[in-house]
């Protein structure tokens, strides 16, 4: 075997390796904020706050991009009378999911 193989099925491993892990720190990002949506709009219920998880979850597949959950959490807070913005919204996502990545990348080591 050639070391250009070698090289090619270390690269495509990485790859998938790290495909693997932003989808981990997606989905984990996506239950923060989930949980602290539901928090928000005062929902308290387990049950509730699982199936709002699901919905978020679902609501990322959607498009590439974040942009879809943002637009779901901002309908429901308006639903629910919740005065929180989509600015307020993104800066969540951020911070979450930067705790998210640090977390996955810490349990991967």
């Amino acid at each position: 075997m050639s070391s250009f193989d070698d090289r090619k099925r270390a690269e495509e491993a990485r790859f998938a390796h790290n495909a693997e892990l932003r989808f981990k720190a997606e989905a984990r990002r996506n239950r923060y904020l989930a949980s602290w949506a539901s928090a928000e709009m005062g929902v308290t219920d387990a049950d509730a706050i699982a199936n709002y998880i699901a919905e978020i979850i679902a609501a990322d597949m959607k498009q590439s991009g974040h942009a879809d959950v943002v637009h779901k959490v901002k309908a429901d807070f308006d639903a629910k009378g919740v005065a929180i913005d989509e600015v307020a919204i993104e800066a969540r996502i951020a911070e979450f999911d930067a705790q998210a990545r640090e977390e996955i990348l810490s349990e991967a080591s």
